[in-house]
């Protein structure tokens, strides 16, 4: 790896021209020698937020890119990377000079720079629900690029930020180094870039905990140039004896950086002395009995260490990861780990589905085509040593970038990931059921749109919301492009199907109320009737009524039936917070005068129950005698239309002093007040003081507001009017009425 650690000066663009155009053609060669005259001329003096000047940055990450061998469109945009910040018509040069590639990787990148709050905000964070963000930003990061080498030259820049750093003291640095550890090193990791993940890794480590980082450091044997020079010798001397015997193998040394080592000791609370693979080995052969055949070689060169002996061929891991893992004690007394797997295995722990990623950042279970796409990004860059350049792999290094989900933002910066094409409403039923149902309008990125408008990565959109209301029936219209996701059509039919129900219901317990109300039942146990019709409760009985599955003679013959079953029985109903008594009214016919008859049967109609002085009139019925109406009564309106010749004239009598009690009429008042608690014991007591009889109650309450319905019994319209003055009285109360 190439590090820029010394100053690069504005007039030095040669110095590293050879370094940036290696492999590259002649006419390539040209290119990077005129995006290095663009790039200088751009940045001239100017820095960056970090402090770090601009070409420094540039040229620096041009040869981390240039090292990873990547194409001559990545090396220059590595370079151009910020020109289009200084120089007004930068693209448009960058499209002419360089072509549409590389002014497309440019605009990528800057893409990418534009979720830097995020990303620093996010890996910042410590909150739970906030820190599982991470791994989402983190598959963002990939998915909001349509070319792969986009992400890679994010990660250069950050390694070249992260080298800046290490003589610059900036309390900036400690952000930046927390981040890289959260997103980016883990992102290197995942697609192959082994070099760059370990050097990001122990530059952020260094930062963030200079104290345990200087003590690991100080416990190794020699600086890391010493123990790779181990690390040859003893590949020289297995080398040596595995060709004696005929095995043909690669042999790979496999030095331990800092955070390596300290995550080891970490999470498996072990002392330095314990770790065992600070230096170490990975020998690849083609036969699964070469594996073993090696593991005793090596075992016959150095001393084994007791009890650091896996098998995992034999017993793979979860993961279907396999391989022979041994520590030993080398010549000079100090531990030497060594991995033996085949060709085959190893392809699999580095390229497979089970890639060795996984288990070493505990990462959970991912989709399959994630893996598999991770997979490719990861083979496709150990394969570029042999077709690096060629159209062939450049055409799948773009095809590489993640296409099966899309990740966007909350006005708050909370990733939100939706199937590809989702739109705002799909959006707004992501982030809560009632927000989707209230969603009236989106703005993208601070600007309204369309609530069909197909979102795109990265963008952050607000959903604008009704205090109250629901979805519209052209959501589900697929001609409309409303919703994509079958989660979202789920959630806007089940509203309007509760909707349909809650409709039902209020249609049938109309029904039902006004039918009983006719017939002069208002007060009667809807559950007993609901039984005696074969319903299980009031609110199927309601439902069925509103579809029209029941008949008015059905419901009057059930109502009557239960009426004449509960008239005998001497027991008194009782109600939260208020008793209501058996009626005291007596028989009325001597308190009704029919002009011109005597000893005529009456009945006081239970529709409108008229009471003294209302002014009344009778309707002659067959087979019950007169009933008597109060003359605005509704009911006896429609029947004096349509039978004018049973009506007859009617008064009150008057009340004599014979009489054992006064005579008592039931009425009906309705109240409506704001609900609260101890409203219904309130005007029960103001009753109860009145000494008015209450024969029944109804209350309901929606929306902290409540209706109550009492049947009371008075001795006349004086006495009612009384309490509803004081009943408008109490606490709450918006009105109370004569039903």
């Amino acid at each position: 790896m190439v590090s820029v650690t010394h100053a690069i000066g504005r007039n030095a663009a040669a110095a590293p021209l050879e370094l940036l155009a290696e492999g590259l053609t002649r006419e390539e060669h040209a290119a990077i020698e005129r995006a290095l005259a663009l790039a200088a001329d751009a940045y001239d003096n100017r820095s960056l937020g970090t402090g770090e000047a601009v070409w420094m940055h540039a040229v620096g990450c041009a040869l981390i890119i240039s090292s990873l061998r990547l194409d001559v469109d990545a090396r220059i945009a590595a370079l151009l990377f910020a020109v289009e910040e200084y120089i007004e018509d930068a693209r448009e040069r960058i499209e002419a000079g360089f072509g549409i590639h590389v002014a497309r990787l440019v605009g990528g990148l800057r893409r990418l720079n534009s979720l830097r709050t995020l990303t620093r905000m996010t890996s910042a964070a410590s909150a739970p629900e906030i820190r599982a963000q991470v791994e989402t930003l983190r598959k963002m990061l990939l998915a909001m690029v349509e070319d792969i080498r986009v992400v890679l030259l994010r990660i250069a820049s950050r390694t070249q930020t992260l080298r800046y750093y290490t003589n610059v003291v900036d309390k900036r640095r400690l952000e930046i180094a927390r981040e890289s550890l959260d997103i980016y090193a883990p992102l290197a990791n995942r697609l192959g870039i082994w070099q760059l993940k370990w050097e990001m890794e122990d530059l952020s480590f260094r930062f963030l905990e200079p104290d345990t980082y200087r003590r690991i450091a100080s416990m190794l044997d020699g600086r890391r140039s010493e123990r790779e020079e181990f690390i040859h010798a003893a590949i020289a001397r297995l080398r040596k004896e595995l060709s004696a015997v005929g095995i043909e193998a690669e042999i790979h040394g496999r030095p331990k950086h800092i955070y390596s080592i300290y995550n080891k000791m970490r999470s498996k609370r072990l002392d330095f002395s314990q770790v065992y693979d600070i230096r170490a080995l990975r020998v690849l052969v083609n036969e699964v009995r070469d594996c073993y055949a090696v593991l005793g070689i090596v075992h016959q060169i150095w001393q084994p260490i007791h009890k650091e002996y896996d098998d995992y061929i034999s017993r793979p891991k979860g993961n279907n990861y396999q391989s022979l893992h041994t520590a030993v004690l080398a010549s000079d007394g100090r531990a030497l780990e060594v991995q033996v797997r085949t060709h085959a295995m190893h392809k699999h722990a580095e390229l497979g589905v089970a890639a060795h990623w996984r288990y070493k950042e505990g990462a959970g279970g991912e989709s399959g085509a994630y893996s598999d796409k991770i997979a490719l990004l990861r083979s496709l860059l150990s394969w570029r040593d042999e077709v690096a350049g060629s159209a062939q792999w450049i055409e799948q290094f773009k095809r590489a970038s993640l296409d099966d989900a899309l990740y966007v933002l909350t006005p708050q910066g909370k990733v939100i990931d939706l199937a590809r094409g989702a739109t705002p409403v799909d959006f707004a039923y992501r982030l809560h059921t009632d927000i989707g149902h209230r969603c009236r309008g989106a703005k993208v990125d601070g600007h309204l749109v369309p609530l069909n408008t197909p979102l795109e990565n990265g963008q952050t959109v607000e959903i604008i919301t009704a205090r109250e209301g629901g979805p519209s029936r052209d959501w589900l219209d697929p001609r409309q492009g409303y919703i994509t996701t079958s989660r979202t059509r789920a959630k806007i039919r089940q509203y309007f199907s509760a909707r349909d129900e809650d409709e039902l219901l209020a249609r049938g317990r109309a029904f039902i109320t006004r039918e009983m109300q006719r017939d002069g039942h208002s007060q009667v146990n809807l559950e007993h009737i609901a039984a005696r019709l074969g319903f299980k409760s009031a609110d199927a009985l309601y439902l069925a009524a509103g579809r029209g599955e029941l008949g008015q003679r059905a419901l009057l013959m059930a109502v009557r039936e239960e009426d004449a079953a509960s008239a005998g029985a001497a027991t008194e109903s009782r109600r939260p917070e208020i008793v209501v008594g058996r009626s005291r009214s007596q028989s009325n016919a001597g308190k009704v005068l029919i002009v011109g008859i005597d000893n005529l049967l009456t009945t006081l109609s239970r529709c409108c129950k008229p009471a003294p002085p209302d002014a009344i009139k009778g309707f002659v019925t067959r087979g019950r005698g007169v009933s008597i109406h109060r003359v605005d009564c509704r009911d006896f309106r429609h029947l004096a239309a349509q039978h004018p010749e049973r009506i007859i004239a009617a008064e009150w009598g008057q009340q004599t002093r014979d009489d054992a009690q006064p005579s008592l009429f039931p009425v009906d008042i309705e109240v409506q007040a704001m609900d609260r608690r101890g409203l219904l014991r309130d005007i029960s007591e103001l009753l109860l003081r009145e000494k008015l009889n209450v024969t029944a109650v109804n209350t309901q309450s929606k929306k902290s507001m409540a209706r109550m319905c009492f049947t009371l019994e008075v001795d006349g319209i004086a006495q009612l009017q009384r309490a509803l003055a004081l009943i408008r009285e109490v606490k709450g109360v918006l009105e109370a009425r004569r039903g």
